[in-house]
């Protein structure tokens, strides 16, 4: 089951119903894009012009409650305690599937071999566009 199939069952326990807004919205998270609800609005509003904030905010905060979605991870979708995979594609083609700990451990390195970490454990890491 994907992550959408995974939130329309969780909403559908929690008695939401599961309406075109709120399935666009789903979709919009699902893209990973947004760091906030104004930029999920953003988007959606794109998408859909008669949707408003509020509507978006409403289901932020139901997705939050039903456990689908952290504010601590940027409103992207939660990963029920799964550890995360990097994709790392080198320009020869080579595609290095690097589990959680240890592209973890690359970017400590790269950090603390920059100067940048004090020799600090890294916590989170948040891929945005620049």
């Amino acid at each position: 089951m994907d992550a959408k199939e995974r939130i329309i069952e969780q909403l559908k326990k929690s008695g939401c119903r599961v309406t075109k807004q709120r399935l666009m919205l789903i979709d919009v998270i699902l893209e990973g894009k947004c760091n906030c609800c104004k930029e999920i609005y953003y988007q959606a509003s794109l998408k859909d012009p008669s949707i408003g904030p509020a509507t978006v905010y409403r289901m932020v905060n139901t997705l939050e409650q039903i456990g689908a979605i952290s504010r601590k991870n940027m409103y992207r979708i939660s990963d029920d305690g799964n550890k995360m995979e990097c994709m790392v594609e080198l320009e020869d083609g080579t595609v290095l599937d690097l589990p959680e700990d240890k592209w973890t451990a690359v970017i400590k390195t790269g950090l603390d071999a920059c100067g940048f970490s004090g020799g600090q454990n890294v916590r989170n890491i948040t891929l945005k566009e620049a």
